[in-house]
């Protein structure tokens, strides 16, 4: 029997909170999910193998990043991105609209799409909905995102509304692209973007837009861009729930684990962030008590795992005091294995809050895991 398409389960609510599966052709998706992101087709510091070996079911790519480089068009060529970076199970792809505005020079925004010199060799560029659909295609995305336009939350409210009808109609012209590039003929979904920084009205009626349009979910856009995490979770406890029940709904660039854990208390499904892998770069480790550097001399001779009650291979084999040398000596195998276990610790959280949600014991779980991750723990902020 041939896999779905695409096909949302929950399985169990808790509150607001659902745990679930998402069937794809490419394989199933556990929610809540977390997905390591893969901005130039490689999960940095690590192999695929083991990233999916900490538990990941899909990663993240970037529009953006691999249209400049190598190409989207050659990694076509090469047979698609999984094929090109050798990971066999589901990808999301951003449509490439926030790096756009956030890292390309010279950006110019019009109804057509945004204009913009990369920032790699000054080259000219223009991302429209259409051709990041069309990117997004070749590079072969299971699930593809729409093009949308991002504000900072501290804008004006005339420009954070005219940025959200312009998502709006710039996610009109992406659904459009890709039902007429038959990329959902090729077992690939297509997710909306929910815009309106924090005003209820505006998220309300981002919402109505979407569901007229119809996608197979729903993305909540717009948050953690510096508006601190009492804002997000204020927006978050109105907006999952403009977005249809019974699709998936998607927090972008969240995050800190904190963040997770009550962004899924609030009814979201699935996260994405760089803070694993690029905290496990600059020695910043996560653990149950809190963020540890491990650069930090008081670690220099202690033996103990970095979280003794982790199950990762990093923390089964070596200490603090070997990672602690490994990465104030710049060695490689320092933010390999830093981000070997930042992985595996994101992944273990989201399989303890499916597990809690299941048995209706979320609450409790999100308390404890508070408790000790605040800043009162033994861990220590870096």
């Amino acid at each position: 029997m041939t896999p779905p398409r695409f096909a949302f389960t929950i399985l169990a609510t808790d509150g607001r909170a659902r745990t679930g599966t998402i069937a794809m052709r490419r394989g199933a998706i556990r929610t809540p999910a977390f997905m390591p992101v893969g901005t130039a087709a490689t999960v940095k510091a690590m192999k695929p193998a083991d990233v999916a070996a900490a538990g990941a079911d899909i990663i993240l790519g970037n529009t953006y990043h691999l249209m400049l480089r190598p190409g989207a068009e050659r990694i076509a060529r090469l047979g698609g991105l999984h094929a090109f970076m050798g990971w066999d199970a589901p990808i999301l792809t951003d449509s490439g609209g926030y790096q756009v505005m956030s890292l390309a020079d010279l950006t110019k925004r019009s109804e057509d799409g945004v204009s913009f010199k990369s920032h790699l060799d000054g080259s000219r560029h223009l991302l429209s909905p259409e051709r990041s659909i069309e990117i997004q295609r070749l590079l072969g995305s299971d699930i593809v995102m729409a093009f949308d336009e991002l504000v900072p939350a501290t804008s004006t409210p005339d420009v954070q509304a005219a940025a959200m009808e312009r998502s709006m109609r710039w996610a009109g012209r992406s659904r459009a692209a890709f039902d007429a590039g038959g990329t959902h003929a090729e077992g690939a979904a297509i997710f909306g973007i929910q815009q309106g920084a924090l005003d209820e009205r505006l998220r309300a009626d981002s919402a109505d837009a979407l569901i007229d349009i119809g996608f197979d979910g729903y993305a909540v856009g717009g948050l953690a861009v510096g508006e601190g995490q009492a804002a997000m979770f204020g927006c978050l406890d109105f907006a999952p729930g403009q977005l249809p029940v019974d699709k998936p709904r998607y927090l972008m660039g969240v995050g800190k684990p904190d963040d997770i854990v009550g962004a899924v208390e609030r009814g979201i499904d699935m996260f994405d962030c760089v803070m694993p892998t690029r905290s496990g770069r600059t020695g910043q480790a996560f653990t149950r008590d809190g963020p540890i550097n491990i650069r930090n001399a008081r670690f220099a001779e202690d033996a103990a795992p970095i979280d003794p009650e982790c199950a990762c291979p990093v923390c089964r084999r070596w200490s603090r005091a070997y990672l602690h040398h490994l990465v104030r000596a710049g060695e490689i195998l320092g933010a390999m294995l830093m981000t070997e276990h930042n992985i595996h610790f994101y992944e273990t959280l989201m399989a303890d809050l499916r597990t809690n949600i299941a048995a209706g014991r979320l609450t409790d779980f999100a308390d404890m895991f508070r408790t000790r991750y605040a800043p009162a723990g033994t861990g220590e902020k870096a």
